[in-house]
């Protein structure tokens, strides 16, 4: 779940950054977000039911999103620290 949910913040903040109209903007993270459900081997039906599940238990949704945070800024160290590695997919 981590991991997919870093992936999709990514995938939000590239789509955020392109320089394209809302619409055009939603429609491409639409499309690139089966992608990654499709390297996840997850439905969209089957990410929603796991996220409300994680939601309705506060703690393990808390816990989630602190890995997920800590990941985020990892990969930006990483990005702004001049000779580091690059982030891991």
């Amino acid at each position: 779940m981590v991991s997919l949910l870093v992936e999709l913040h990514l995938l939000e903040a590239r789509t955020d950054a392109a320089i394209l109209p809302q619409d055009s903007a939603r429609a491409l993270f639409r499309q690139q977000q089966k992608d990654v459900y499709w390297r996840y081997e997850v439905t969209d039906s089957a990410f929603v039911q796991s996220y409300r599940y994680y939601a309705i238990h506060d703690k393990d949704l808390d816990e989630i999103y602190s890995t997920v945070v800590d990941s985020l800024s990892l990969r930006e160290a990483r990005l702004t620290t001049p000779g580091s590695p690059p982030p891991h997919p």
